[in-house]
């Protein structure tokens, strides 16, 4: 047994060095309310309309650009428009690779209910986001706070409150 985990970590470490870690996370799993998932890949992602944004990032002023929030839940089977009911009561749990998760409302991505961008951008300044940053990161206008502009996002679920 610990040959093999010593043989697993070599392999880690070998695909460390010659893999980019943006290369390894370049789809994204969006899970619905009822548990069935969808994974959406960075060419369809790019397929999506893209818009642009200004935003301070950490004292620093940057254009983004990327997908509305709520077009990448479209593509995955969630509709937000003319939200009610139980979608009132529904959150996204967004999670990164290194384990950090933040938490929007749903209606926060309702362009019929909110008045603000939240983003799941692919590029900063006209370059695709680095290693450290992508290749997708939520940028959510309106934050006082940049603490759930979480980077190199890999998964999004739909959460059911009660």
């Amino acid at each position: 047994m610990h040959r093999n985990s010593v043989c697993y970590q070599v392999v880690v470490a070998l695909c460390a060095l010659f893999v980019p870690p943006a290369i390894w996370a370049q789809s994204l799993q969006v899970t619905r309310a009822d548990g069935s998932s969808t994974t959406v890949n960075i060419a369809q992602i790019t397929a999506l309309p893209h818009v642009s944004i200004t935003a301070k990032d950490h004292d620093t002023l940057a254009q983004f650009d990327g997908v509305p929030l709520a077009e990448v839940l479209k593509l995955a089977g969630i509709e937000t428009g003319g939200m009610k009911g139980r979608q009132m009561t529904q959150a996204l749990l967004i999670e990164a690779a290194d384990g950090y998760k933040v938490v929007f409302a749903l209606a926060e991505v309702d362009a019929d209910f909110a008045t603000r961008e939240i983003l799941l951008a692919d590029k900063r300044d006209g370059k695709a986001l680095d290693e450290r940053q992508g290749p997708f990161r939520i940028v959510a206008l309106g934050d006082k706070r940049p603490t759930r502009w979480i980077r190199q996002v890999t998964a999004i679920r739909l959460v059911q409150l009660k």
